[in-house]
């Protein structure tokens, strides 16, 4: 869909549209690195004041050259651990978006919140648009929270939140493309420095339990914001259908992923549903078109992708590590 000739805000340069993100228009140059070089700076401006933007005109065609505008704008490129479903790695820290079905949305969380160390800065290259859907909607992290019910907000603030999780070798990632290595020993070291219980399985699996906070607090601006993946992984949000095939298949106390409160209680679809529809109800959304760049502040910013149809290729990198114990 065409922006508006004229922007709405033009002290930034920014087209500000309700229900929409904030949009950039670039300059083709035929150089997207060198413009990345250049503009580093207002875009990490642009996006401590909006939460996020996307930038479109930059003309990204491959993945050489969404790793080199990503190497410009970010202060290092992060390696993904504990990652919840396989992606494909094009270069250091440049990946594909996460495998997922098509048909199938991924609902709003901030990437890796269940880790330690989290990334601040999410950076999208899109280098193929859908037919039709697909788009990294986005949600304000400090806006959700407040629009919560407040004795919910309050226990989830007060308890946290437990991931639990069951590898195999038939859904999401398995534990050698989780921990980067199948070495036992290697893998349980890192679950004992990052706070993960862990417990082999007769048949070879692993399972893990790991509490994290549901509520920090911005690492630069100190808002408070709602982070975590609380309802994504959450059995509910699952479609009907593949609930009840992995509850048959592996049981309902040993699903790939599952969400609990922080003291153990199970968390009702009644609260999973409301969850979803207050993200809904502050969701911003624009739909991707070819050579489009996107910057999201991953702690204030939840993200997720809608339901697409066609060929989609979405390529992420993670910059600006958060340790989110100090963030509390």
């Amino acid at each position: 869909m065409p922006v508006p000739p004229a922007p709405s805000s033009p002290a930034s340069g920014v087209h500000l549209l309700p229900g929409r993100p904030p949009v950039l228009l670039a300059e083709p140059t035929g150089d997207a690195a060198g413009w990345a070089a250049g503009y580093r700076d207002t875009l990490r401006s642009l996006v401590a004041e909006y939460g996020a933007v996307l930038v479109r005109g930059l003309g990204l065609r491959d993945a050489d050259q969404a790793g080199a505008v990503f190497r410009h704008l970010a202060t290092g490129l992060l390696t993904e651990k504990e990652a919840f479903a396989p992606r494909r790695e094009y270069a250091d820290g440049v990946y594909s978006s996460t495998k997922w079905p098509a048909g199938q949305p991924m609902c709003m969380h901030h990437e890796l919140s269940y880790t330690l160390t989290a990334p601040g800065l999410l950076l999208f290259a899109c280098l193929t648009a859908p037919d039709s859907g697909g788009a990294t909607a986005l949600a304000d992290a400090p806006t959700v929270l407040d629009a919560l019910p407040a004795e919910l907000a309050e226990r989830f603030e007060r308890e946290g939140w437990l991931l639990t999780r069951s590898y195999n070798d038939e859904v999401g990632a398995t534990f050698a493309e989780a921990f980067g290595t199948d070495d036992r020993r290697a893998v349980e070291r890192y679950c004992r420095g990052h706070a993960i219980d862990f417990a082999w399985q007769p048949g070879g699996g692993l399972r893990t339990r790991q509490r994290r906070s549901a509520v920090v607090r911005h690492p630069v601006s100190g808002r408070r914001c709602w982070f975590n993946q609380i309802a994504f992984l959450n059995e509910w949000t699952m479609e009907p259908e593949v609930r009840e095939y992995l509850v048959d298949v592996y049981g309902a106390d040993a699903l790939p992923f599952n969400t609990r409160y922080g003291g153990g209680d199970p968390i009702g679809e009644d609260v999973v549903r409301l969850l979803n529809t207050v993200y809904e109800a502050h969701t911003t959304r624009e739909p991707w078109q070819a050579g489009d760049l996107m910057l999201v502040d991953n702690v204030r910013t939840a993200h997720s992708r809608e339901p697409y149809e066609g060929p989609r290729d979405v390529l992420v990198a993670m910059t600006d590590a958060v340790l989110l114990t100090a963030c509390r």
